[in-house]
């Protein structure tokens, strides 16, 4: 598994906690950043992972900001991608099973590094089960392709 990681100044602690777990699990990713505590654009940050998930350049993508909110609104712009926005492990699990989430958004003032690294090691660890679920996703996917330009 391959994974692209970024945060806005939101989420730089979190994300270099996060970046601690990737290694810890011997999951290959790349660091977008940001490295910066002063103020930017979390579209910045977020749709350059989501292109390279909806690419196939990275298998999934994991995106922190202040609140999650914004990256997962960003991320979810782009054709393919499925970003979930959790804080609890429990929605981590069921978006990995029930939505076949290819992104991973957290707010770094919402939780802390404990049950963050708990989230994104379920949500990394975690397999679609398809079936009735499959269909829904699907329906996703048709609607984006019957909207794109």
């Amino acid at each position: 598994m391959k994974v692209a990681l970024a945060s806005d100044h939101g989420g730089v602690n979190l994300r270099k906690e996060i970046a601690q777990l990737l290694k810890e699990m011997g999951i290959e990713y790349e660091d977008f950043g940001c490295d910066c505590e002063t103020s930017v654009d979390y579209p910045d940050y977020a749709l350059p992972v989501a292109k390279k998930v909806a690419s196939g350049e990275f298998d999934r993508g994991i995106l922190i900001c202040g609140t999650g909110i914004g990256m997962s609104i960003a991320a979810n712009k782009v054709k393919g991608i499925r970003c979930a926005l959790v804080h609890d492990t429990f929605s981590a699990k069921a978006t990995r099973a029930h939505n076949d989430s290819n992104i991973l958004a957290m707010g770094e003032r919402v939780i802390g590094p404990g049950l963050a690294r708990d989230i994104a090691q379920i949500w990394l660890t975690g397999e679609f089960e398809g079936g009735r679920h499959a269909g829904r996703v699907g329906k996703i996917g048709e609607y984006e392709d019957s909207t794109s330009n």
